[in-house]
């Protein structure tokens, strides 16, 4: 075998390897949906009530868990909130980052326009055994179809969307 088709042979594996503990990290890292996640009432910072139920309905949506003092959130969130201003369907959770007004000037100061619940003491994050932030959460029709953690490319966001709505 040439050294050209070795090294190929095992990048190949290496980047098998990589996927597979990248899946395996998802796996247990991941969010557990609370019983009735769907029906539960949420309250956006602009004081609509709405549900994951009827947000997912149209088309699959994106639920961000993100906190103020996450320092990977400082990286996605500017990318979360672009999807939000293109029109994706985009709901983000503030976890344990203080109240709604400390939330607004964040936002305000980050030039940040999404729609967000605020979860201060954690309640809503601990309902969905979120142990990492930032945790996406793709819903379709009421389901959960795709979970991810840490750090994900607008891209990434764009396409497990997509791939959800197929």
């Amino acid at each position: 075998m040439t050294k050209l088709k070795r090294w190929a042979r095992e990048l190949g594996i290496l980047v098998l390897i990589i996927v597979a503990v990248m899946f395996a990290m998802d796996f247990l890292r991941g969010p557990q949906a609370p019983a009735n996640f769907g029906s539960q009432p949420l309250q956006l910072l602009e004081g609509q009530k709405i549900t994951l139920l009827e947000q997912s309905q149209q088309r699959p949506l994106l639920v961000y868990f993100w906190a103020t003092w996450c320092g990977v959130c400082k990286m996605t969130t500017p990318d979360v909130a672009a999807l939000a201003e293109e029109g994706g369907n985009v709901l983000s959770v503030a976890l344990r980052s203080g109240d709604e007004v400390k939330i607004r000037q964040y936002l305000a100061a980050k030039n940040i326009a999404m729609p967000v619940v605020n979860d201060p003491l954690g309640e809503l994050s601990a309902q969905w055994d979120i142990g990492v932030t930032p945790t996406f959460v793709i819903i379709d029709k009421g389901r959960v179809v795709s979970t991810t953690t840490g750090w994900t490319s607008y891209w990434g966001m764009k396409a497990r969307l997509w791939w959800a709505g197929l």
